[in-house]
């Protein structure tokens, strides 16, 4: 299985979430922690965000079937 590296625009484009939100999440740990490649740069791995994403979709289901 290869792994996929995206970058701050793409992962804000997947999630709809803003930058500020996407590393306020991070530091509650209620987001994929990012990953190095390099002094100034980061990305996240896209299997870590797709299936955040498919966490929250599940659980916004589940909430609205309550």
């Amino acid at each position: 299985m290869s792994k996929r590296i995206i970058r701050l625009p793409e992962v804000k484009s997947k999630t709809g979430l803003s930058r500020s939100t996407i590393y306020f999440y991070m530091s509650e740990a209620r987001f994929p922690k990012s990953v190095s490649l390099g002094d100034r740069a980061v990305g996240w791995i896209e299997a870590d965000i797709e299936q955040w994403l498919d966490v929250c979709i599940a659980a916004a289901k589940a909430a609205n079937n309550e």
